[in-house]
Parts: structure tokens; C-alpha cells; sequence
């Protein structure tokens, strides 16, 4: 499965995959529009090998709602990731069985070299 996980109001996401050039059997997936199962977040997690992986502690409400000063578990990444679509690092690339996580300059170049190749 070729896929893509965004935000379509984030512009940084929106630039990424202009740079990315994907071929026309990628899926995009607006996670804001069509919410992350637990099938597919279960799949991701198969990819990246943890939830924690997946999620952003760079959302706002990690920081409203305290997140960050508690001790969390990977049930419960995977909770709050279900619970709400901004604690999903984005975009998650996954190509293959490869999966690419966040917007780190490194991560796009991995993902750029694996797709376009």
C-alpha cells in the first residue's frame, strides 16, 4: 500500500508533497476530513514498531492538556492518537513496508529517495 497521511491545512504537509512527486497510485489521506481507523493506526504501528513513534509532541493540546508532564504508555499514544487527529505525527509516508515519519528534512530526503528512486 502507497499512502499519505496529512493535513490538508497544514502547509508545511502540503509542501512536502508537492516536493515528493508521488506516483498516481498513492492514497491521500486527509486525517481531518477521514479519521485515522484503529485498523489502519494498528498498521501503522506494525510499520514504525511503536505508537509513540507516531505521535507529535509538538501539538498543541500535548501541551494544554498537560501531556507532557505524564509518564505515558503506548496504550495510550495510541489512545490519544485515535482520540484526535493533531497527535498524529505528519505527514506519515508509508511506501511499501516502508514507513516515513514527521517533517524532518532527513525524513522528506529518505522518503524522496525511496519513492522517486
Amino acid at each position: 500500500m502507497n499512502k499519505v497521511y496529512f493535513l490538508k491545512t497544514c502547509s508545511t504537509c502540503i509542501r512536502i508533497l508537492k516536493s515528493l512527486n508521488l506516483p498516481k497510485d498513492f492514497i491521500l489521506q486527509d486525517i481531518k476530513e477521514e479519521e485515522i481507523t484503529v485498523k489502519q493506526l494498528e498498521e501503522l504501528h506494525q510499520l514504525s514498531g511503536s505508537y509513540e513513534a507516531l505521535f507529535s509532541k509538538r501539538a498543541i493540546l500535548y501541551k494544554e492538556m498537560g501531556l507532557k508532564d505524564q509518564n505515558l504508555t503506548e496504550k495510550d499514544f495510541k489512545h490519544y492518537i485515535l482520540k484526535h487527529y493533531t497527535f498524529l505525527s505528519r505527514p506519515v509516508i508509508v511506501f511499501g513496508n516502508q514507513i516515513f515519519i514527521g517533517n524532518s528534512a532527513k525524513t522528506v530526503e529518505a522518503a524522496k529517495k525511496v519513492i522517486n528512486g
